[in-house]
């Protein structure tokens, strides 16, 4: 019998109007990965920032190794030995991966930061995570999110720790980094390590997670071994219905050509991409972490200046002129954002300006706003999304990743755009949620929209897409139609670019 080595005990946390926690218990073995479930808010965060010492529970009690825990602040909590990975990125993108990863410990000689040992021991933690290929002294902001993701990895298994949190550590993650992570948490396991571990993926929980705890409304509803529930098991405690049995989209009736995209060329990133895209069709984009995707959509949004290409809409012989994002949304296209906090959102706005953000000549009368439409509009689409706030009148920094994500998704919806382009659209998003999501896709391609649906989700991309198109190494390798895809064809075909022939 393993050891426990942390324990909380009838905790309860409320927020104004909110009540996060209520008499939760949790507890934690040695070399053991304890999953949390639930539904955005359903507390899994809240629980977690706790036990790493970033907030203070309204009651109950913690321990850590049979003694009694009552964390200071994060400090005090890292002094402890337990140590978080929080799912929003929290690195400073003027430094560089080195500064982020050892911003705390950084080595020095004679008073100087020791950049040979920082540079050294940065690429032996960034070589564990399979980033050895990026340079120490690279800034943060200029890698992709997924590759920031694993820096915050890096950093978090850059030091021994007691109780390790990752709190939807493989949200931007592909295939391949996911399996360098998990290698990482069996040797943890293996020193002893207790691993809390938060997901939407129900997939990888049934893999990697001895326990699982089930979270619904702050209450914990189900604890037990993993290896005793299936997928659908855990999704019915989480949401109290069977997903399984919803329809995903089983085909499609495209009409026209809507967007044509040819030679789409941004540095090296993006070589000769050439694709088309359907009304009324869903087309899935794969791809590695690096692969040109992101960078794909940001070029035909105007976000990324193209050094050659033309896009065409529908029938035009003339190619569009898109030099900016105002004149994409103005000939009827709409991005969101793989990175909702920097690029998506206004964080410190309410609900309801965000949601109204891309459409204000539709509320505002002789330059004036009509805040009781504005509130209209947005509590609908609040309802639409399921959107958990207390009002439209809450600041959107204040929701969980999940219903920010949903804000997002609902301000475009709002603008009515004929061509949608969704870039991971359900990162960090809770399952429900996701279905409520691919049946939007859906219902979206059967009034005609366009849409190309980018996501490092696999298994995403064969329920909801009608064909997907697979980008390696800043080219299109292969697009698939319906019923002649598999995994291995899709995988094969995004490594095809990094291999020499």
């Amino acid at each position: 019998m393993s050891k426990t080595v942390f324990k909380a005990s009838d905790i309860s946390k409320s927020f104004p109007g909110v009540q996060a926690l209520s008499s939760v218990d949790f507890d934690l073995k040695e070399g053991e990965v304890h999953a949390l479930v639930g539904e955005n808010g359903a507390g899994k965060s809240t629980l977690v920032s706790i036990v790493a010492g970033l907030q203070n529970p309204d009651s109950g009690l913690m321990q850590l190794d049979e003694q009694t825990y009552q964390p200071g602040g994060k400090a005090d909590a890292e002094a402890h030995g337990i140590r978080m990975v929080m799912q929003e990125l929290h690195l400073i993108p003027t430094l560089s991966v080195a500064e982020n990863i050892f911003i705390e410990r950084l080595p020095s000689r004679f008073g100087f930061i020791n950049y040979n040992k920082l540079n050294l021991d940065t690429r032996q933690v960034m070589q564990r995570v399979g980033l050895g290929g990026i340079e120490p002294d690279v800034q943060v902001g200029r890698l992709g999110v997924g590759q920031q993701q694993m820096v915050e990895i890096a950093a978090g298994l850059s030091r021994r720790c007691r109780v390790l949190a990752l709190d939807e550590p493989t949200a931007s993650l592909t295939d391949r980094e996911i399996d360098l992570l998990f290698t990482q948490i069996e040797k943890l396991k293996a020193d002893g390590v207790g691993i809390i571990y938060i997901s939407h993926r129900i997939e990888e929980v049934i893999e990697i997670a001895d326990r699982v705890t089930v979270l619904r409304d702050g209450i914990v509803v189900f604890t037990g071994q993993t290896s005793d529930l299936s997928p659908g098991e855990i999704i019915f405690k989480m949401v109290g219905r069977d997903l399984q049995q919803e329809q995903l989209r089983h085909g499609s009736k495209s009409g026209p050509t809507a967007l044509r995209v040819e030679g789409l060329t941004v540095g090296q990133k993006v070589q000769d991409v050439g694709f088309e895209v359907a009304s009324g069709e869903i087309l899935g984009v794969a791809g590695l972490m690096g692969s040109g995707r992101t960078e794909t959509m940001r070029a035909i949004f105007g976000a990324d200046k193209a050094e050659r290409g033309r896009i065409y809409l529908y029938e035009a012989n003339e190619p569009a002129e898109i030099r900016s994002p105002r004149d994409a949304v103005r000939n009827g296209i709409a991005l969101l954002t793989e990175d909702r906090k920097e690029q998506g959102l206004l964080l410190n706005l309410a609900v309801r300006k965000n949601i109204s953000l891309a459409r204000l000549n539709d509320i505002s009368r002789f330059g004036w706003l009509d805040l009781s439409r504005e509130k209209a509009i947005a509590s609908r689409y609040v309802d639409a999304m399921s959107v958990r706030c207390l009002s439209v009148e809450q600041t959107v920094g204040e929701l969980s990743g999940g219903n920010q994500q949903k804000v997002v998704i609902a301000k475009w919806m709002y603008r009515d755009c004929d061509i949608l382009i969704f870039d991971e659209p359900t990162r960090g998003i809770d399952v429900g949620a996701k279905f409520d999501i691919y049946h939007m896709l859906s219902d979206l391609a059967e009034k005609g929209k366009a849409i190309i649906f980018v996501s490092s989700d696999l298994k995403e991309l064969m329920a909801v897409c009608d064909r997907i198109m697979v980008m390696s190494a800043g080219r299109v390798a292969e697009t698939f139609e319906r019923r002649k895809w598999s995994r291995e064809k899709i995988m094969s075909a995004a490594f095809s670019g990094y291999m020499d022939i």
